[in-house]
């Protein structure tokens, strides 16, 4: 008798032991428990830690509630302003609602990669060039909220959406190089000719300063002479100052007035005229000639002039 109570004891332990075993279930701390209960959801939610299932009965279904980072594939597509580029992007999201998702979808992960590329190639249809190498953190709020819209009634929070890179034609990429150089090379003028502007300003204050003290300027030359002097050069270009070479040319110039000779009064002769030998005639003073009408010349009787004059040639001859 006590044997086979002890049998009987050993077999109901044995029951409870195998029992025990096929109904006990561990859940982890970043899961939760959904349980099916001849297909029927049960209301309650499973937490972290030892729970017991009806075996053959009772089906325990783990979900990760961890964030899960969900790389998205590169979507080809073409922008508002007709450029066609390649965008890559991720997700973060996590299970808020075990039940929901065990039950409302399939599977959450592919539903969740399927509505970021639609929303991504949605995303790159309404955005401009510029916007999307630019204005980054807009498009990623508004692709956050184009997948978190579907995605609540899954049981899914989508936490952060982020667009990792825009691959662009290599003719685009060029003509983005070439306008990024004229870009920064008209900002270079615009600065260069600023500058040039406020020197020319100062250079224009000091000459005035200059100008009010000469010896100012002089002082300027001494120490312009002493700064070349210091790179110990065998040749010292010494400068000229400009205002000096136009006081030269002005003293120079009123020199020249002070000296112009002023030209001699020719007074007619008024006696006789003695004409010297033809070899001589290089050396004579030239003579006025009056010019008179060929007719007065013919009927005019020859002067006193012409008489003494001719007699003096046929002396001569």
């Amino acid at each position: 008798m006590v044997e086979e109570l002890v049998a009987a004891g050993v077999a109901l332990v044995s029951a409870g032991a195998v029992y025990t075993m096929a109904a006990a279930r561990v859940v982890k701390q970043y899961e939760r428990g959904v349980v099916f209960r001849l297909g029927r959801l049960r209301p309650e939610v499973r937490g972290p830690g030892f729970t017991m299932i009806v075996p053959g009965v009772d089906k325990l279904r783990k979900v990760n509630m961890q964030i899960v980072t969900m790389p998205v594939p590169a979507q080809e597509g073409i922008t508002r302003d007709n450029v066609t580029v390649r965008v890559d992007a991720v997700v973060y999201f996590r299970v808020t609602g075990p039940a929901e998702a065990v039950v409302r979808v399939e599977d959450y992960r592919f539903a969740v990669s399927q509505m970021a590329q639609t929303s991504l190639r949605s995303i790159i249809g309404k955005s401009e060039l510029d916007d999307l190498l630019s204005d980054r953190e807009k498009l990623n709020q508004g692709l956050e909220l184009m997948i978190d819209s579907p995605a609540v009634e899954w049981g899914v929070t989508i936490d952060r959406v982020e667009i990792k890179d825009v691959s662009l034609p290599e003719t685009m990429k060029r003509s983005m190089a070439r306008q990024a150089e004229a870009d920064r090379e008209r900002r270079a003028r615009v600065i260069n000719a600023d500058a040039e502007l406020q020197a020319s300003k100062k250079l224009a204050e000091a000459a005035k300063e200059m100008s009010e003290q000469p010896a100012a300027l002089q002082l300027r030359l001494l120490q312009t002479v002493v700064a070349v002097a210091a790179e110990k050069n065998s040749t010292l270009a010494l400068p000229f100052p400009v205002e000096l070479l136009r006081f030269l040319e002005r003293a120079q110039q009123g020199q020249q007035v002070v000296q112009q000779p002023v030209a001699p009064v020719v007074q007619e002769p008024v006696g006789p005229v003695v004409h010297e030998p033809v070899g001589r005639s290089v050396q004579e003073p030239v003579v006025p000639v009056l010019q008179q009408p060929v007719q007065e010349q013919l009927l005019s009787p020859p002067s006193r002039l012409d008489v003494v004059s001719g007699g003096a040639d046929s002396g001569q001859d």
